[in-house]
C-alpha cells in the first residue's frame, strides 16, 4: 500500500487491480474506484459509493457546467432516483433534461431508441453534450447504442441501479437492443466516460430483482473465482439482509472479474466469450418465455444446463455438478422449469449471435472458478441438458 496526495488517495494492488479509496475535500465521504484499461491505457473509472452526493464533482472532471446532459432513466428509475439525480446535477450543466421509456425489457427496441434520438435532436444535442443511462441492463444498453450512433458518438456515464447492472451489464462497453425478440443482435463496443456506483440504491430492488441480479455475480465466481464463489456461499445471510459493506465488497469483487476478462479482450474475440456461461441457453428460454422470466433467473437455468453438459463431457463431477446447481436455490433462482418445450429451446439457441460457421461457442465448466469455450457441444448435449432442467421440475411434484 502506498500513499499519494490528492486530497487523500490510498491505492492498494491486488492480483492485478488497482482500488483507489479517495476522500473528498470540503467532506467525510469516501468512495472506492477502480480504473478499466482499453488497449492496456486507462479508459474509464467505475467509482463505488453509497450516495449520489459525489456524483457532480465526479462530472466536473468532463467540464459538464459548459455542457447540455439528458438523463435516460426507465419509468421505475425516473420515479425512485430521477429527483436524487436532478438535484444533483441540475446547477452544475448548462441544461439538464430527463427522458423516461417504460420499464422492461419490452423497450429495448429501435423504436425506444428513436425517440432519444428524436429528443436529442430536437433539444439541439452536439457532440460536446452528454448522456447519462440511469437504471438496469436495460437502460444502460439503450443508452450507450445511442450514444455511439448519434452524430457517430457521444459521451456517456453508466449510473447502474440493478444488482445485474452494478456487477456486470455496466462494464466492459457492449450496446445493444434486441431484434424482433431475438436479444442483443444490433448493438456496438462503446466505452462510458465513468460508472458511478451508489451501492445504497440496491435497497430499493424487490427481492425477485435483486435475486435475479445475483445470478451474474455467481457467474462471475464460477467462471474465473473459486474464492469468490466461495465467499459468496459464506456470506449468504449478509447479502440477504442486503448489509451496505458486504454487497460493496461483492460487486468490487464481481467488477474485478469482469475488469480482467474485457481488459484482456475487450471486443469478444476470445476469453470475453467465457461471461456467456449460462446465456446461450439462458437466452433462448426468455425468448422462448416471451420475457416474463427476469433475465438473470433464466441464465441461472442456462448455468445449471452447462453444468450439466460439464458433467456429460467428464470435467465436473457429479456432485460437483448438483452442488453447483443446488447452490442457486438459497438465492431464490430456479434450477428447474415446467413451462417449455425443450425442443423449441434448442432451435432458438441456433438463432443465438454466438454461432460460428454452424456451432455454439458454448462456456463449460472445466471446474468451479475455471470456465472453458467448446465448440464440440452438439444439439443433442442441449436438448438433454434442456430436458435436464425441464424433467427435474416434474420430479419435484411426484
Amino acid at each position: 500500500m502506498r500513499v499519494a496526495l490528492r486530497d487523500t488517495k490510498y491505492i492498494i494492488k491486488s492480483s492485478g487491480v488497482q482500488l483507489y479509496a479517495c476522500e473528498q475535500k470540503g467532506n467525510r465521504e469516501m468512495a472506492n474506484r477502480m480504473t478499466i484499461n482499453y488497449e492496456k491505457k486507462p479508459c474509464y473509472d467505475i467509482v463505488f459509493t453509497n450516495n449520489f452526493d459525489l456524483l457532480s464533482d465526479e462530472l466536473q472532471a468532463f467540464d459538464i457546467e459548459n455542457r447540455r446532459v439528458a438523463v435516460i432513466a426507465d419509468s421505475c428509475t425516473e420515479r425512485l432516483f430521477g429527483d436524487a439525480v436532478r438535484s444533483s446535477l441540475e446547477n452544475h450543466c448548462q441544461k439538464l433534461i430527463l427522458h423516461s421509456f417504460p420499464a422492461g425489457e419490452a423497450s429495448k427496441t429501435l423504436d425506444t431508441v428513436k425517440q432519444i434520438y428524436r429528443m436529442l435532436i430536437e433539444e439541439a444535442f452536439d457532440r460536446k453534450d452528454l448522456l447519462i443511462a440511469l437504471g438496469g441492463g436495460v437502460v444502460g444498453d439503450i443508452t450507450g447504442y445511442a450514444a455511439a450512433t448519434y452524430l457517430r458518438g457521444i459521451d456517456f456515464i453508466q449510473i447502474p441501479t440493478t444488482l445485474i447492472a452494478q456487477s456486470d451489464s455496466s462494464i466492459g462497453g457492449k450496446t445493444g437492443v434486441d431484434f424482433d425478440g431475438y436479444k442483443n443482435m444490433v448493438g456496438a463496443f462503446y466505452m462510458p466516460k465513468l460508472v458511478y456506483m451508489n451501492v445504497s440504491v440496491l435497497k430499493e430492488l424487490d427481492d425477485r430483482q435483486f435475486y435475479a441480479g445475483f445470478a451474474e455475480v455467481m457467474k462471475h465466481g464460477l467462471i474465473k473465482d473459486t474464492h469468490f464463489y466461495e465467499w459468496l456461499l459464506e456470506h449468504m445471510y449478509e447479502i440477504h439482509d442486503r448489509e451496505e459493506s458486504i454487497l460493496e465488497e461483492m460487486i468490487m469483487r464481481s467488477c474485478t472479474v469482469k475488469k480482467l476478462v474485457v481488459e484482456k479482450d475487450p471486443r469478444e474475440q476470445g476469453d470475453r466469450a467465457l461471461l456467456n456461461f449460462g446465456h446461450t441457453i439462458g437466452h433462448a428460454i426468455e425468448k422462448a418465455m416471451h420475457f416474463e422470466m427476469l433475465h438473470g433467473e433464466c441464465i441461472a437455468l442456462g448455468m445449471v444446463a452447462a453444468s450439466y453438459i460439464s458433467w456429460k463431457h467428464n470435467w465436473l463431477s457429479m456432485e460437483e455438478y448438483y452442488e453447483v446447481r443446488d447452490m442457486f436455490v438459497p438465492f431464490n433462482l430456479p434450477i428447474s422449469i415446467d413451462s417449455i418445450d425443450p425442443e423449441e429451446i434448442v432451435r432458438l439457441t441456433k438463432a443465438d449471435k454466438k454461432m460460428e460457421a454452424g456451432r455454439i461457442k458454448f462456456v463449460l465448466l472445466k471446474k468451479v472458478g475455471k470456465a472453458v469455450i467448446d465448440k464440440t457441444v452438439t444439439e443433442e448435449d442441449i436438448l438433454n441438458a434442456v430436458r435436464e432442467i425441464y424433467f427435474s421440475s416434474e420430479d419435484a411434484k411426484e
